[in-house]
């Protein structure tokens, strides 16, 4: 079954349909101000264009072209728009001088557009000025508020409330009265059961090592190491036990079985980061147990063990003291400025001959050494507490902490105290020993 060819009709079809009539009179609408123009005769194909009713194959008219009072030669014919002769729109009228006239602000029928239709037509542009001509911008002080209230950010200070104020550091960074109050406390912590009570002095030994160990595990995770520290605090215990007891062959055995039990300990955990574990973990036990496992034995020596660790403290002492004061007044040469930028060997000198000083005048009180071996002690005791100060700073620079914990104010944390004494207590071991020996 064939179907009816919706196109076989000779009727014409799109725009060459004749234009129906208007469906209200003409006269109604009154002629626009246009002056005649001849459409121009162009190809029917070229864009833009559309055929005329009744125009010939070849000619067309431009879009905004009118070909006569009942033809309208744009998209829409017979449009209901009526002009008094065939031409082209040329322009507004002079009521019209000044409102947007480009094709983007035109009707749909070309005709120009209403100021209420397009209201930013009135602003006027926005010209590019240089930048030269804009006046700068001042920084001038904030004013003062006026009186009887206070500026942003401040409260009144009261009887009841005192005004706010930032403690104040000294040059080498610290907060000197915080320092010198909690130096005193941890002074008097040691030196009162070491003269009245002998075991007193050991549970603070064994306390001072687990916090160490506390704080040097809670450092070394920064970088990635999880050292056990249940093992490690046990092991540091028994370690200062066994080197209070049974001297130094029991110290090392101490050592050998914390190493031990923490690689054992660590098996739990799987083999993830092993050696780095176990890495962190042999340095803590070396660095903090061990090392103080030798001022157990130097408080162990029967007759003067409390003198031998005073005297080892009071040369640390006056390392730390003389080294401050003479890098504070004369320090202008560094050190080792990617460790410690704030040693200087100007303190560095004052750090040694501050020790020396005190050394041999208390050696040569307490223990009847001559001054001069008394110097030497200060001397050994003064270097090594200081590469034990620039060991730990190198630590820290490594990890990327400025001190081991907050536990003591003006210090940081306890390691931060310990450190020259760590590394100074195995050098007045061994000196000491030859100096003064021990009498069984």
């Amino acid at each position: 079954m064939s179907h009816p060819d919706p196109y076989g009709s000779t009727e014409p079809r799109g725009w060459d349909r004749p234009a129906p009539a208007l469906p209200w009179p003409d006269t109604d609408l009154e002629p626009g101000p246009w002056r005649p123009a001849p459409a121009a005769p162009t190809h029917p194909t070229e864009p833009g264009g559309y055929a005329r009713p009744g125009a010939a194959p070849d000619t067309y008219a431009a879009p905004d072209t009118y070909a006569g009072p009942d033809t309208y030669a744009g998209p829409y014919p017979n449009s209901g728009r009526r002009h008094d002769g065939p031409g082209r729109y040329d322009g507004p009228p002079a009521g019209d001088r000044g409102r947007p006239d480009g094709p983007e602000h035109r009707g749909p029928w070309g005709e120009p557009a209403r100021d209420d239709e397009y209201p930013t037509a009135q602003i006027a542009p926005v010209r590019d000025e240089p930048t030269d001509q804009i006046p700068a911008v001042r920084d001038e002080p904030e004013p003062e508020p006026p009186p009887g209230r206070r500026g942003r950010g401040r409260r009144r200070a009261s009887a009841e409330r005192p005004p706010t104020t930032t403690p104040t550091t000294s040059r080498a960074g610290r907060n000197l009265p915080a320092a010198i109050g909690v130096g005193v406390a941890l002074g008097a912590a040691v030196v009162v059961p070491l003269f009245f009570f002998m075991p007193a002095f050991l549970a603070v030994l064994a306390t001072a090592v687990g916090i160490g160990i506390w704080e040097m595990a809670r450092a070394v995770r920064r970088s990635g190491a999880h050292p056990p520290l249940a093992p490690l605090v046990a092991g540091g215990v028994i370690t200062v036990g066994l080197a209070w007891f049974a001297g130094p062959d029991a110290l090392c055995l101490g050592l050998l079985v914390t190493v031990l039990g923490t690689m054992i300990w660590r098996l739990g955990d799987g083999p993830g980061n092993y050696q780095r574990d176990l890495t962190a973990a042999t340095l803590i036990a070396v660095y903090v147990p061990f090392l103080a496992g030798f001022a157990a034995m130097l408080a162990a020596a029967p007759g003067d063990g409390h003198l031998r660790v005073l005297v080892t403290l009071v040369a640390v002492v006056l390392s730390d003291t003389g080294g401050y004061a003479a890098g504070v007044s004369f320090g202008k040469h560094p050190m080792a400025p990617t460790i410690s930028p704030k040693k200087s060997w100007e303190g560095f000198a004052g750090s040694v001959t501050a020790a020396a000083a005190g050394s041999a005048v208390l050696l040569w009180v307490l223990f009847d050494v001559a001054p001069w071996w008394g110097a030497l002690f200060g001397m050994a005791i003064s270097v090594s507490a200081v590469l034990g100060d620039l060991a730990e700073s190198m630590i820290k620079r490594d990890l990327g902490v400025k001190d081991m914990s907050n536990l003591l104010p003006g210090h940081g944390g306890l390691m931060d105290r310990l450190d020259s004494i760590l590394f100074a207590v195995p050098v007045a071991y061994l000196l000491l020993a030859v100096f003064v020996p021990v009498v069984s």
